[in-house]
């Protein structure tokens, strides 16, 4: 395709990824009370406190900004691969569905994680204050740091699709990613530490580092049966070019 009829492709796609942004994010606004009701639940029914006029409709704002980028998820991610797919090969073609679905459903099972370990890491923080001091839950600060932790384990569970997309590449070998497990397995910790800010430094983070843990083994066994599968196919390949 000429370079203007490219721009033209990408112009349409990027505006019907934007309508479908700001569609989704107008309906989470809607039901942000709902929304905000079930992030408060690992509070146990304690209020929270707002200290800036404007935090109700900032917190709304950014609740269904937050919704509504994750509910059209799968338009805007379909936009991108209509866009990138005639560059791919059919083989590339046939793949990359299975690892955009992989993709989305480990994000969503990364954030209800993250929704489930939130009850005990709210408990932990704070038990950590002593009783000289009174905790007074910050509405601005919950909310932020609950989104974080929320959308930081989303995105830690993707490793299995990006692994598998780094081995196919020939980026990563499934050879290197065995010897590797050390270092491996300790970046992992270091992720969970910095997504898990509470006061337990151990049992927290390896909470968290478990599911990883398995999704890197997982990760493994995939990559190596996908190189198993490749290796016929890239010998007719390079017997036909002969």
């Amino acid at each position: 395709m000429p370079l203007l009829a490219h721009l033209g492709e990408l112009r349409k796609r990027l505006l019907v990824s934007i309508v479908a942004i700001v569609s989704t994010t107008i309906l989470a606004f809607v039901f942000s009370d709902s929304i905000l009701r079930i992030l408060l639940l690992p509070l146990k029914n304690q209020n929270l406190k707002a200290f800036n006029l404007l935090d109700g409709f900032m917190i709304k704002w950014r609740l269904s900004l937050f919704a509504g980028v994750l509910s059209a998820s799968p338009i805007w991610a379909s936009q991108i691969y209509g866009f990138v797919r005639p560059a791919l090969y059919e083989r590339e073609k046939r793949a990359i569905w299975p690892m955009l679905a992989s993709g989305f459903l480990l994000f969503v099972a990364g954030m209800a994680f993250a929704f489930y370990l939130l009850f005990m890491m709210v408990t932990g923080l704070q038990a950590f204050f002593p009783a000289e001091i009174e905790y007074i839950p910050s509405a601005d600060d919950y909310i932020s740091f609950v989104t974080f932790f929320m959308v930081a384990c989303g995105l830690v569970f993707e490793l299995p699709p990006v692994l598998i997309i780094m081995v196919r590449l020939r980026i990563l070998k499934v050879s290197t990613l065995r010897k590797q497990r050390r270092i491996a397995y300790f970046i992992l910790f270091a992720i969970a530490e910095i997504i898990t800010p509470v006061s337990d430094p151990i049992v927290a983070p390896l909470t968290v580092m478990l599911p990883l843990l398995l999704l890197y083994e997982v990760s493994i066994l995939i990559a190596s049966r996908i190189k198993h599968e490749r290796a016929p196919v890239d010998a007719t390949i390079a017997a036909d070019a002969q």
